[in-house]
Order: structure tokens, then C-alpha cells, then sequence
């Protein structure tokens, strides 16, 4: 018999909103020269305090995009159709602020995001999107 405790089972689906901070080989480096990164990553967990999960991440292998960004929708989001939003060339204060902003509102598949971050937007490559599940 093990003494190991058993581990409880994860919940399915994110119950909240979770913005993951690329911070690998390029993003959150001087790679990319004249950006707060560390401010950046700051503000976006201050300003979105319990509303979602914001986490840094190693490198999700889209270093052309440098600082990379991915919003995954809450599982209730989820259930209404909304998937992860890739966000890239996020290295401004108020990319940050309308990304809080529309995640604050509910994020995807319960808040339309500003237009604005339309410009941010891009699809990852197949090869990563597979590695990752998405």
C-alpha cells in the first residue's frame, strides 16, 4: 500500500480568466530594449487582482511577437464559444491597461476585446498551437 496522499482531481475547465506572460528566451528581456517588463507583468496582476489568474511562463515559441501575451477564456467563457487569444508586440503600458480592461470585463466569449487589440492579435503555428493544446 503507498503512503502517498492522493492528489484531488483538478477541476475542469479555469474557473476564472488566466493571462499567461511569455517571459523566455525573448519576451521580458532586454531582447526586446526599452520596455518595463517587469512593470508591465506588475500592473497587469495589480489591476487584475481576483478577477483572473496572470502568470509568467517560459517561452511559448513565438519570439517574432516578443512580448508575447495569451488570454484563456474562464470556463464559463468557454462554454459560450470563446478560445485562447494570442496577443503579441505587447510592450506598451496601454496594451496592457485595454488587455485588463476587456479580461476585467470577462475576456473571451463573454466581453468583446477593445479593437484596438486587434493589432496585437495573431494565430501561433500549427507546430505550437499542437504542442500546447490549443
Amino acid at each position: 500500500m503507498s503512503r502517498r496522499t492522493r492528489k484531488a482531481a483538478p477541476a475542469r475547465g479555469m474557473p476564472r480568466p488566466t493571462v499567461s506572460v511569455c517571459r523566455g528566451c525573448c519576451c521580458g528581456t532586454a531582447k526586446v530594449p526599452d520596455v518595463d517588463h517587469a512593470g508591465l507583468l506588475a500592473e497587469l496582476r495589480r489591476s487584475l487582482g481576483e478577477t483572473a489568474t496572470v502568470r509568467a511562463v517560459e517561452c511559448l515559441d513565438a519570439c517574432e511577437q516578443a512580448d508575447v501575451v495569451v488570454v484563456q477564456p474562464s470556463a464559463e467563457g468557454r462554454g459560450a464559444g470563446g478560445r485562447p487569444v494570442w496577443l503579441g508586440l505587447v510592450n506598451d503600458p496601454d496594451a496592457v491597461k485595454d488587455i485588463a480592461a476587456w479580461v476585467g470585463a470577462g475576456g473571451p466569449g463573454l466581453a468583446d476585446a477593445p479593437e484596438i487589440l486587434d493589432l496585437y492579435t495573431f494565430r501561433p503555428s500549427r507546430r505550437v498551437r499542437r504542442e500546447l493544446g490549443h
